[in-house]
C-alpha cells in the first residue's frame, strides 16, 4: 500500500461551504484506518442562487478553476456541484470530465476529473440499485431535471422531496438531523437506494448512518459518491468508516482493494 500524500483539488460554487468540509471529513476518517494522507485545494466559480442561467454561468468558469489546480499539481480533480451538471442537458459529466481532463493536460498537470453528477449515477450502478428515493434542496423545477437526468441514466427515482431553498448559503445551512424525518415520510420499502443527498451544498454525513439504521436501504449522498470516485481514481482502497454503504468496503474496486 502506498504512503504516498495526495493533493485533492475541488471545483466548487463559490458559495459552497460543504465539500470542503465533508470531503476533507471523510478522508480525515479514512486516514484513521489507511496510511496515505490528503491535502485539499479548492478553485471557486461565482454563484449565490441555485437557478438554471447562474449554474450555467458558473459552469463556464469550470474550465479556469481547472487550470488553476493543474497548476498546483493536484492528483484528482472534483467538479463539486451536481446541479450545474444535470442543469446542461442530459449526459453532461462525460463532456465536462473529458473538458476539463484535457485542460489540465494542455497545461502539463494532467489528473483525472470526478463529477459530483457522474458519480451519483456511478455509485448507483456499483450497488446495483434500480429504484430509487431522493432528497434535493432545490426548488421543484431544478429538482425535476435532476431526477430527469438520473433517469435516463437509467434509474427510477420512486419518491422524492424538494425542500425549495433557492439560496446556497442557506441550503449550506440546512441542518441534516432534519433528514431522518423527511425520510421517514417517504416511502421507501421498495426502492433499492436512498439518495439523502442529491446536492453536495446540503450537508448529510452526520445522518448517513441513522437513515441506513431506520431503512435498511444503502444511503448515498453526492459528496460520498464523489469521495467513492475519487478515491477510485487515485487506486485506492474505496473505504471510509461511517459513510454508509458505499465505503464500507464492500464494494471496493480499485487494485489496492484486491491486493490488501
Amino acid at each position: 500500500m502506498s504512503n504516498r500524500n495526495f493533493r485533492i483539488g475541488q471545483i466548487v460554487p463559490s458559495s459552497n461551504t460543504t465539500m470542503e468540509t465533508e470531503i476533507p471529513a471523510m478522508l480525515r476518517l479514512r486516514e484513521q484506518i489507511r496510511p496515505e494522507r490528503f491535502t485539499f485545494h479548492s478553485a471557486r466559480m461565482r454563484m449565490k442562487h441555485v437557478n438554471k442561467d447562474e449554474l450555467a454561468a458558473m459552469d463556464a468558469q469550470s474550465d479556469r478553476c481547472a487550470l488553476e489546480l493543474s497548476d498546483a499539481r493536484v492528483d484528482v480533480l472534483g467538479y463539486a456541484c451536481l446541479v450545474a451538471i444535470m442543469a446542461m442537458g442530459r449526459g453532461y459529466h462525460r463532456e465536462s470530465e473529458a473538458r476539463l481532463r484535457a485542460a489540465t493536460e494542455a497545461n502539463q498537470g494532467s489528473a483525472p476529473v470526478v463529477t459530483s453528477a457522474g458519480a451519483l449515477v456511478d455509485a448507483l450502478r456499483v450497488i446495483g440499485a434500480r429504484r430509487i428515493a431522493l432528497v434535493a434542496p432545490y426548488m421543484v423545477p431544478l429538482t425535476k431535471m435532476v431526477i430527469d437526468y438520473i433517469e435516463h441514466e437509467g434509474f427510477e427515482v420512486a419518491d422524492w422531496r424538494a425542500l425549495e431553498i433557492p439560496d446556497n448559503l442557506e441550503v449550506g445551512r440546512h441542518d441534516p438531523r432534519k433528514l431522518p424525518a423527511i425520510v421517514a415520510g417517504m416511502k421507501t420499502d421498495d426502492v433499492d437506494a436512498i439518495v439523502l443527498s442529491a446536492c453536495v451544498q446540503m450537508p448529510s454525513l452526520a445522518a448517513i448512518a441513522e437513515v441506513e439504521a431506520a431503512t435498511g436501504k444503502p444511503v448515498i449522498t453526492a459528496a460520498v459518491a464523489t469521495t467513492y470516485a475519487m478515491l477510485g481514481a487515485l487506486g485506492l482502497e474505496q473505504v471510509v468508516p461511517g459513510a454508509g454503504a458505499l465505503l464500507s468496503g464492500a464494494h471496493a474496486t480499485s487494485r489496492e482493494a484486491v491486493t490488501a
